[in-house]
């Protein structure tokens, strides 16, 4: 069965690169029928953030990448999924590996290590470890058993290991830029490189799939995978995900954690679909597609060997496709964590949510512009104002508050033959009462359909907010914003 894994360290919130790794990781998984594992690599207790970690899990739950085992299920037949709570198991490795011959205990001290650095430094070599203590007897060691020590793992000292990576196909390092590293620190717990080869194998992980930073990582994991005896996994590096000017990504560029992005009011599903074309795209080009969609098509060789190009505005697009297409009460449920503002009883939500949503590309965009909705315009668009509230408007806005109060029907057809008979009535063009009226409504110029927006917000309503609007413009007293 296939088993793949994603590995966070917890110390800090899940970012776009790791959502993306970790959203592979899980469809690769569905689509071979597999098992998606979540561990939890928590090797350096001192950069672990407290809550990070329940953090990291909301963020994959966001965007539905969502795990078969991991360190909150219970039963799982692999775990524990914490690294820390498997140093025993890494401790039995180390030792065997100490016996075996394929590691050593190494005394050198930090400045001896430094010296030796700058050393090489001004011969103009790489800072590598020399090896000093790779030769040390038994008995030197045993002599020196209560000094302060490291073990280092025995690295093939000529040739070269391959990587044999789906996407990348092979990948070749020569032995010789690497030095014996060490796999134990002096309290005899392991570093990332030795873990990680070692809970790969005892959580039976057949597919190895993380981002390219981590390409470099893998020779010294395979070193590690060859001492032991263990079975190689396949491996596939996915391609960096870079700002549209080929820099690093940060959050200049808008690139944020999955959380910051669900609080800024981007569609989730949205930013799962986005997250999945950052690197893959599906084999008939289909840019907007279901996870279960994604499941179906996903393929490792789809993968590009490029950078993928982060685009804000894209995801933005996205977010906006998601907006319209999911059902009224889906976004209607979305959209309530962002109100800040009281529903009251009229107008109906979920029918206000969908004349709204049309123009808003975030749930943060689309609460503030369903507020008016449910709160009367305390000012009103500067440029609107000077042109839809200047002579002859508070007569019409007047006229208009009268002939609304007293229409028999309140619905869409009524509303608009109001508007036609009255126009035709005062000879003006009907836009020379529409301007006005959505201005004295909404306080702005643009927005939903003006007859759904008088429809929805009810007789009482418009009439009293036609009114304020009138005695506002014939008090002079207008208040405006830019």
């Amino acid at each position: 069965m296939v088993r793949v894994r994603y590995a966070p360290s917890p110390t800090g919130t899940l970012h776009i690169g790791g959502a993306r790794t970790a959203l592979f990781n899980y469809l690769f998984a569905r689509h071979m029928g597999g098992k998606f594992v979540l561990r939890v690599e928590d090797t350096d207790q001192s950069r672990k953030i407290p809550g990070s970690e329940e953090a990291m899990m909301r963020g994959l739950k966001s965007v539905g990448a969502l795990w078969d085992e991991g360190p909150d299920t219970d039963g799982a037949p692999y775990g524990p999924y914490r690294v820390s709570e498997r140093l025993h198991r890494h401790r039995q490795a180390a030792d065997m590996l100490l016996a075996e011959g394929h590691a050593y205990r190494c005394f050198c001290t930090p400045e001896e290590l430094e010296e030796e650095r700058r050393g090489r430094q001004a011969q103009g070599l790489p800072p590598r470890y020399s090896g000093r203590c790779r030769s040390l007897s038994a008995e030197e060691v045993k002599i020196r058993a209560d000094q302060r020590s490291v073990v280092r793992l025995k690295v093939p000292l000529e040739g070269e290991t391959v990587v044999h990576d789906i996407i990348r196909g092979e990948v070749r390092f020569e032995n010789r830029i690497f030095d014996d590293f060490v796999i134990m620190k002096p309290d005899y717990t392991p570093v990332y490189n030795f873990a990680v080869a070692i809970d790969d194998h005892d959580m039976a992980i057949t597919h190895v799939i993380r981002g390219e930073e981590h390409l470099p990582n893998t020779p010294k994991q395979l070193f590690v995978m060859d001492a032991l005896g263990f079975a190689v996994p396949q491996f596939a590096h996915l391609p960096m995900i870079l700002a549209p000017d080929r820099s690093k990504l940060s959050k200049r560029h808008g690139a944020t954690s999955v959380e910051e992005y669900r609080d800024q009011g981007i569609i989730l599903p949205a930013l799962a679909n986005y997250l999945l074309l950052l690197g893959w795209s599906s084999p008939d080009g289909q840019e907007l597609l279901t996870l279960e969609e994604a499941v179906a098509q996903f393929s490792l060789k789809r993968v590009q060997h490029t950078a993928a190009i982060y685009d804000q505005k894209k995801l933005e697009w996205m977010s906006h496709q998601y907006m319209t297409r999911l059902s009224v009460s889906e976004i209607a449920e979305m959209a309530r964590p962002f109100i800040n503002y009281a529903l009251k009883p009229q107008p109906e939500f979920e029918a206000v949510v969908d004349v709204s949503r049309e123009r808003a590309f975030t749930l943060v965009q689309l609460a503030q512009q369903m507020r008016f909705f449910y709160e009367a315009p305390e000012s009103y668009e500067a440029k609107g104002v000077a042109k839809h509230f200047g002579e002859g408007a508070a007569q019409r806005l007047e006229l208009l508050a009268e002939h609304l109060a007293a229409l028999p029907e309140w619905n869409h057809d009524s509303l608009v033959g109001a508007y036609d008979a009255l126009s035709e009535s005062l000879g003006v063009k009907r836009a020379a009462l529409i301007h006005p009226t959505r201005l004295a409504l909404t306080g702005r110029t643009v927005g939903p359909g003006l007859f759904e927006i008088v429809e929805l917000l009810g007789r009482e309503l418009v009439v009293e907010r036609l009114r304020t609007a009138q005695t506002r413009i014939q008090q002079g007293n207008v208040p405006t914003f830019a």
